[in-house]
């Protein structure tokens, strides 16, 4: 028996999952570490966290398991997407990575356009200039810590840090390069044009290799500080929606999933490159060599379930603590309680700006006709609904562009509410359904290192073998209507705000 290593780096911790050549759980142990804002719209992470992170869970996993660390064939890293991590010559971490949330890039964004313009940009990164890329931060870094940036001698993702600090290799791979806008989508290489207009030199960026290929091998010191040996190879991996997809076997045309993790995902395969002009989602390569996909992103998802339950559910926190249940449990039950449509309140869910469909930096959360009948189920409700219309805005884009599905598969840490799946089929008005494994990103990684260490024969097939789809939660048809009429009224809401939340940033 071969077996497989599985490592997801999220914004809130990282994951270690050991498989077998089956695809059934070993083992797996998380960590968690913190997110720093310090200011408002800024989101940084220290490096050294995810690397101590990395260590604890993978020595962790190896241990409990019991597996000979020479059967672990190989292994693969999904991670957090769009994150700056900048080594100095000798490797060591410059300044705290800007991280994909952190919206504070708005001006660099202008100044990219610019310099390489709307259109081209478009062509050739297949997305327009935004915040939450790794091009910006670069180029905010560039212009605001200049001396940080001349001891700059190698810029790298966060996954691919955690690679570096495993094998001593600078690499990526296409899906997570994908979303730092310097690489041309349509070639899967790094772009000379962009990189020389924006004067980024192309020898601080990695070697970019294919998901499943292999990169290279655990490190002596590696392999002392986390059980692992030389013997255990490391592949590409894949940026974290990538991975998810390749978890879901969402793997061939036809197939699309949600995630809700702290931000939103909608996500459908595309064999064939398919870029939405008006720059609203995105187009990136994907972990199966040779294709793509396009995915909708909404930044607060999970975040904005967490924030109401920090704001207002002390209560339910601390009971749940002592029933040893799952809090958000007794918070669905409250949002339960409240009827479609939360007593004609709507949520914003626009914490940290938005991507899809707005691309706007500026605007933020807002409740929408709250007045004194409402509850605290109410206003939980609202944050639920409203992330589902936010993601329903980019699944009609999807369906527009002839990418999407008329299923949809549901993975993250919101697909473990019985209740927001139920909420999504509704709002979707289509079948929902759950894949027999949590452990999408973690399986997704796993199944590209199988893939490159030759125990499965392609993506495709390993997902065939290995992907079991779960659950299927049937829409409401009587609720079609009234999600429908409140989602019309969701969408007039943003072009409204948006001159003053354009003032609001400004004050």
């Amino acid at each position: 028996m071969k077996y497989l290593l599985g490592i997801d780096l999220g914004t809130s911790g990282t994951r270690s999952v050991l498989f077998d050549e089956n695809g059934q759980v070993i083992a797996a142990r998380s960590a968690e570490y913190p997110l720093h804002q310090p200011r408002n719209g800024w989101a940084e992470q220290d490096p050294e966290d995810w690397w101590q992170a990395a260590i604890a869970t993978i020595s962790q996993v190896v241990k409990q398991s019991g597996v000979d660390p020479r059967k672990i064939s190989a292994l693969g890293i999904s991670g957090q997407m769009h994150g700056l991590v900048m080594l100095d010559e000798q490797g060591q971490v410059l300044r705290p990575s800007i991280i994909w949330a952190d919206q504070r890039t708005g001006e660099e964004c202008g100044d990219i356009t610019r310099l390489v313009g709307a259109q081209r940009l478009i062509e050739i990164t297949a997305n327009p200039a935004l915040t939450g890329f790794t091009a910006s931060k670069i180029m905010w870094v560039k212009k605001h810590q200049p001396e940080i940036y001349a001891r700059c001698r190698h810029i790298l993702l966060p996954k691919d840090y955690l690679r570096y600090k495993l094998t001593g290799d600078f690499a990526t791979e296409v899906s997570d390069a994908s979303g730092m806008q310097l690489l041309d989508v349509p070639k899967r290489q790094w772009s000379q044009e962009v990189l020389d207009r924006l004067g980024i030199a192309k020898e601080l960026l990695p070697r970019v290799y294919e998901s499943p290929e292999v990169t290279g091998h655990i490190s002596q010191e590696a392999g002392r500080l986390t059980g692992l040996t030389g013997t255990t190879l490391v592949v590409g991996g894949a940026g974290d929606n990538a991975a998810a997809a390749v978890g879901t076997g969402t793997v061939v045309d036809g197939r699309a999933f949600t995630t809700i993790g702290t931000s939103g995902v909608v996500f459908a395969h595309a064999s064939q490159l398919a870029i939405d002009p008006k720059g609203r989602v995105h187009t990136f390569c994907c972990a199966v060599p040779g294709a793509w996909h396009v995915m909708g992103v909404v930044q607060s998802a999970g975040l904005s379930k967490r924030w109401i339950r920090d704001t207002l559910c002390q209560v339910e926190i601390e009971q749940a603590e002592q029933m040893g249940v799952d809090s958000y449990d007794l918070v669905d039950q409250l949002a339960a309680a409240s009827p479609p449509g939360a007593n004609r309140l709507l949520f914003l869910p626009y914490l940290m700006g938005e991507r899809t469909p707005h691309l706007d930096p500026d605007c933020r959360g807002a409740f929408f006709g709250l007045s004194a009948i409402h509850q605290r189920g109410d206003l939980i409700r609202a944050v639920m609904e409203g992330v589902s219309y936010a993601l329903r805005d980019s699944l009609d884009i999807l369906d527009g562009m002839g990418v999407s599905s008329q299923d949809m598969l549901l993975t993250g840490g919101g697909a473990k509410s019985p209740f927001w799946r139920q909420l999504l089929a509704d709002i979707f008005a289509r079948p929902i359904h759950t894949i027999d494994s949590s452990e999408g990103p973690a399986l997704g990684v796993a199944i590209l290192a199988g893939v490159g260490a030759g125990v499965y024969p392609s993506v495709e097939q390993a997902c065939e073998r290995l992907v079991k789809q779960g659950a299927s939660i049937a829409p409401d048809a009587s609720l079609a209507p009234t999600y429908a009429s409140y989602h019309r009224l969701y969408q007039q809401l943003y072009p409204a705000l948006k001159d003053a939340y354009g003032q609001l940033a400004a004050l």
